[in-house]
Parts: C-alpha cells; structure tokens; sequence
C-alpha cells in the first residue's frame, strides 16, 4: 500500500507536474490514465486521507482533459462504490452527458441532495440519466416529474424502484392525460395507490384501457376492473356536473371592454386566489378557451403556463406571481423559478402564439 501511495507522490506527481506544463493532451490523457488503474487496483484499501490524494491528482487532470478521456473515467468510476468523491462530483455536474451520465446512472456516491441539485439545474439528457438510478427518493423524483419531457418521465415511470409522493404521483398521472404509452406504464406500477389508478384510468382511453386488462398480472386485474366499474357508474354523475367558467368569463370580458384587463388585475387575482378568472382573462386574452387555461393553471408544468402569458405579453412579475400562487403542493421552487425566467425571456411572442394556435386546433396540450 505505501509503494502505491510512494508511486503516486513521486513518479507519477512528477509526470503530472509535466503533463500540465507541457500542454499536450496525449500525455495529460495517458497521466490520467495511469493514476486511475493505480486508483482501481488497490482503491478498496486505501484511507480515506489516501484516496483524498487520488482525488485531488484526478480532479487536477479532468479540468485539462476533452470530453471522451473524462468520459472514459466516469465509465470506470461511476460503479465503485469507493471512488474519490470530488471527482464524482464534478463529472456527474459535467455538460456533456457523455461525461455525466455513467456517474449519475451508477454511482453510490451521490448524495441525494446532489440529485436534486443536477435534476434542478440541467438539462433533459441529465435528467434521463438519473432517471434510471436505483432506489431514487420522492424528493429527487419530484424534481424530475416537474421538468421532465415526454421520454423522461416514461423512464421514471419505468423505473420499479422509484419511489414517488403522493404530489409526484398526482402531477406524473396528470402527465398521462393523452400519452397512452405512459398512461399503461402507471398503469402497471404496482405501487400506485388507489386513487391514483382511478384518476388514471378515468383518463385513459378505451383501447388504453383494454390493453392494461391484456397485460396486467391476473391481481392487478381484478383492481382494473373494479375501478372501471366504478369509474363507468359514475359517468352519469360527471356529465351532469361539468364545471362552469360562466362567471369569471363575464368578468374578463368586462374588464377587457375596459381596458383593465392588464397585469394589474391578473396579478389581483392571484393574490386572491382566483384562478377561475386568471383562467378565463388569459383566455379572452389568447381568444382560446377557458377550460384549457384551467388546464395549464392547475397541472404540473410550470413551463406550459409561460406560452399563453407571453402571447398575452404579460411581464415576468405577474408571471412570477401565477406560478408561484398556484395551489400546488410542494409550491414551486426557486431553482424551478429562475428557469422559468430564463425560458420566459428566450420564448418569443410569436413562437407562443403559434403554439397556442396549434393546441386550439388540434384541441389538446401538446406534451
């Protein structure tokens, strides 16, 4: 153990002193290399003052190496469960997800407070990745169910050791809402609680519907069929209850024949929590339909709700204050908002507006 240790403060220190100076990336490559098989050869026996060493030669080089030499180390670390942590640090925050996303897949020595800060703050390949670990927590799941795309959240849904809250089931069974591919994947879940199986299910389609009897284990089944019973004499009632956006249609109308239907009123009614009215006033705004703001409002996507705002060319401050009251529990985060404005000030009015065109003409929310 100490001739490691001695090889790696002497000889290989040395060699590294000259990789850097010497500015040639074969060499920096090939030192990187070599302190890693030193590393994986006996890296099960060293202290932890020992592996610190590795740790800092290993970050030194990683800054100065291209993408395919730290991906290639990512590659080789992400499955130990000894690896220096700095290094897994810095390759699971790496942009390029052929760097990242070994590290953030495999290895054990992320801490959950690290998931949620990468699933926060990068992009969907990141995302992807970690969608694919073992075990993931509610806290990083939620995360994910907030940001993710289409392709994203049907790995997590896919994911059987994921676990989910219950405000992360809700929000990835309102995701299902026309995306029969993910509808069946919940569907099939065995963990999925009750309640959420009934909202599913409501949604589904028939021919969904009839494909999760094909397929579900003989017990999960009998749930099937009992929920769809249910859910079929309880038709009548639903039909006869549809929700009724009369009101706070007329009081938008009103406020527009004004010219008081501005940021000031949306912002009004925010802080009163009427969202049936800003639901209605970025309706008369877009010329779309209430029902589908009331949609936008109350689902899990935060960033669906930036498209109808900007077309009706509200500032960032009212927006801010719709996300940010909107009855959801947990609230949005703060990461969560700093994206949004981010997204808010690149979207232009005319990509949002066409966007708006396309959903009212094909009657459904693009995913």
């Amino acid at each position: 153990m100490g001739r490691i240790l001695q090889k790696l403060d002497h000889s290989i220190i040395a060699e590294l002193e000259d990789a850097v100076k010497s500015g040639s990336s074969e060499k920096r490559v090939s030192t990187l290399r070599q302190v890693t098989n030193l590393f994986l050869h006996d890296g099960d026996r060293l202290s932890e003052e020992q592996v610190k060493v590795f740790d800092d030669v290993l970050c030194l080089l990683i800054a100065r190496v291209e993408t395919r030499a730290r991906a290639e180390l990512s590659n080789r670390l992400a499955p130990i469960d000894y690896a220096p942590f700095e290094v897994i640090q810095h390759l699971a925050r790496d942009d390029e997800i052929a760097v990242a996303g070994c590290v953030l897949t495999k290895s054990s020595r992320l801490r959950t407070s690290d998931l949620v800060e990468i699933a926060s703050t990068k992009g969907q390949d990141h995302l992807l990745a970690i969608s694919g670990r073992t075990n993931l927590p509610e806290s990083v799941t939620d995360v994910i169910v907030d940001r993710g795309e289409g392709k994203v959240i049907r790995k997590l849904a896919n994911n059987a050791t994921a676990r989910f809250s219950d405000t992360g089931y809700s929000n990835i069974v309102a995701r299902a809402d026309a995306d029969d591919e993910l509808t069946e994947i919940l569907g099939l879940r065995i963990d999925l609680p009750l309640k959420f199986l009934r909202d599913l299910l409501r949604r589904a389609t028939n021919a969904v519907r009839a494909r999760l009897l094909a397929i579900a284990p003989p017990e999960l089944q009998e749930e099937i069929k009992r929920v769809l019973k249910a859910i079929a004499g309880a038709a009548g009632d639903d039909a006869a209850s549809a929700r009724d956006f009369s009101r706070a249609e007329a009081l938008a109308k009103l406020l527009k024949e004004h010219n008081e239907l501005d940021d000031a009123a949306i912002v009004k009614f925010a802080g009163t929590g009427k969202f049936d009215e800003i639901a209605a006033s970025l309706a008369v705004l877009n010329n779309v339909s209430t029902e589908m703001m009331a949609r936008l409002l109350e689902g899990p996507r935060s960033d669906l709700i930036l498209i109808p705002c900007k077309s009706a060319g509200l500032n960032w401050l009212t927006v801010e204050t719709v996300l940010s009251r909107r009855p959801l529990q947990p609230p949005i985060s703060e990461e969560t908002l700093k994206l949004a404005w981010k997204d808010y000030g690149r979207l232009s009015t005319e990509t949002a507006q066409r966007t708006l065109r396309f959903w009212q003409v094909h009657n459904k929310i693009e995913k």
